[in-house]
């Protein structure tokens, strides 16, 4: 998600798991497939060796800065395209993106922002109960998944 439509300026990834919509917001430095890289590559870090069982697939719009994610095919994980202009097909996370608007308007730099502050957002959608959910939040479902994920 951009701030100002320069590509120098830092961004947020927006990722959404979408059995329990979790959202994982992380501040990258810019709009390149580099930055992008290494904000999902710091994302991995924190589900250390089994990363690749929490993130089984994902999908991103036909955006250059998603140049290098086909690479992620190698570790397993499934990397999905969607059409240009198709923004429905990714419906969820446009949903969530709507809901990060609600901290970050559009048009305003996300460099006025601190990393802290987006895991802040992150942390507040995700603690909210949904109806899609039964009232229960992304977070306790999304935990009770890892618990899964590292038992197995």
């Amino acid at each position: 998600m951009l701030g100002f439509k320069d590509e120098s300026q830092p961004v947020v990834m927006t990722l959404v798991e979408r059995m329990t919509r979790n959202v994982l917001w992380i501040k990258a430095k810019n709009h390149t497939a580099a930055a992008i890289e290494e904000a999902l590559a710091e994302s991995f870090k924190a589900y250390g060796e089994r990363y690749a069982d929490v993130f089984k697939s994902i999908t991103a719009d036909n955006g250059s800065e998603f140049a290098g994610l086909s690479k992620l095919e190698i570790l397993g994980i499934g990397v999905y395209f969607t059409h240009p202009y198709s923004s429905w097909e990714r419906g969820t996370n446009e949903c969530h993106n709507k809901m990060l608007r609600r901290f970050i308007p559009k048009g305003k730099s996300i460099s006025d922002y601190s990393a802290d502050d987006i895991l802040l957002f992150a942390d507040l959608i995700n603690s909210l109960p949904r109806r899609l959910l039964k009232y229960r939040t992304p977070e306790e479902l999304f935990e009770k998944q890892l618990d899964c994920v590292y038992a197995a």
